[in-house]
């Protein structure tokens, strides 16, 4: 039987409410007008963002974007950006917010391409990916990440597509030591909804 690892990731970071309310404050005043989220999953940011102005969401999974549309409402449905399929159109946006998903995408240059194109001029890109190759391990594969991101490499390959870097900085550290610890020295597979509620209370 397969098991959709993916899925129970998102179901686990559905608990971390605060989590994704301290993520979300880190890049609250570039979020204004229409504001696309790629790669929405279950909707776990979006119920967050969409204060800040009028929310898309595209995620390449049928049975996420069914959730998604459960919890979120409209302007929610299937969307490729590594291939520049989408249910929008040629619509432009104010801000694009990308969290935790340019890893997990093959060709992760035409994606960056396609949403630096998806942009109006002026608008923003917000985009949080995985750092550290030391850090990727058991719980990387299971979860469908291909890789994790030296900054410097991600600095060359965003310029090299066009966009200027207005900020650019690492967060949550305590979060790298937990994921070492579970993937790599303990060699677990999956993000544990249990241990998610203990770190966030830890924290906050």
């Amino acid at each position: 039987m397969k098991i959709d690892t993916g899925g129970q990731t998102l179901e686990s970071m559905s608990q971390a409410i605060w989590y994704n309310k301290w993520t979300v404050r880190k890049f609250e005043e570039y979020l204004k007008g229409e504001i696309l989220e790629v790669g929405c999953g279950i909707g776990n940011f979006k119920k967050d963002i969409k204060k800040y102005g009028e929310v898309w969401a595209i995620d390449i999974n049928g049975t996420y974007i069914k959730q998604a549309v459960v919890l979120l409402g409209d302007r929610v449905g299937i969307g490729d950006i590594e291939k520049g399929e989408y249910f929008f159109g040629d619509k432009q946006f104010d801000c694009i917010v990308c969290l935790n998903v340019l890893e997990h995408i093959k060709n992760d240059q035409s994606a960056l391409i396609i949403m630096y194109e998806l942009l109006k001029i002026g608008g923003y890109l917000i985009l949080l990916v995985p750092a550290h190759d030391l850090l990727y391990g058991e719980i990387d594969r299971s979860i469908g990440h291909i890789r994790r991101y030296k900054k410097k490499d991600l600095i060359k390959m965003l310029t090299g597509v066009g966009f200027k870097i207005i900020k650019s900085r690492e967060i949550n550290f305590l979060g790298a030591i937990g994921w070492w610890i579970s993937s790599k020295l303990l060699s677990s597979d999956k993000v544990d909804g249990g241990k998610i509620k203990i770190f966030i209370i830890n924290i906050f």
